[in-house]
């Protein structure tokens, strides 16, 4: 085949891959130019040459992808309040509810061991969230919030 037909191949690749997700048409795109390079070659080394730099480009492109859209899990929301210490604004007593301030804002608050109570004032942990509610565990660590 001739080399310019593989670039024209390859080149119409590349702009498919504008309009599709993914990079399936990129990498058939790269194998058709770098095969139009070496279009002087017979028709079976240049088919080799497509297979191979095709299969090259598509297991580079999944490494690359995998880095490219690789996130850290990141809690957020409500959820980045685990870990995090308040102070009871309201006293917890055992099995009922109190409050606690979280950074700037006020949650109703359980004790995680029903037989405590917390006064207020009390620097607390957040152990975990259950609706709008936050369990705590009091923290007898000296830090502030």
């Amino acid at each position: 085949m001739e080399w310019y037909i593989w670039i024209a191949l390859g080149v119409l690749c590349m702009i498919l891959e504008i309009f599709t997700p993914g990079f399936f048409f990129f990498a058939l795109g790269l194998g058709a130019i770098i095969t139009g390079i070496f279009g002087f070659a017979s028709i079976y080394v240049q088919l080799c040459i497509f297979a191979i730099t095709t299969t090259i480009t598509f297991l580079c492109m999944k490494k690359f992808a995998y880095l490219l859209l690789k996130k850290d899990n990141v809690d957020s929301n409500i959820y980045a309040l685990i870990g995090k210490s308040g102070i009871v604004t309201k006293e917890i007593l055992p099995s009922q509810k109190g409050y606690v301030k979280v950074e700037s804002e006020e949650w109703s608050a359980v004790s995680m061991d029903s037989t405590e109570t917390i006064p207020e004032g009390s620097i607390v942990e957040i152990i975990k969230l259950e609706g709008n509610k936050v369990f705590v565990a009091q923290n007898n660590k000296e830090d502030s919030c």
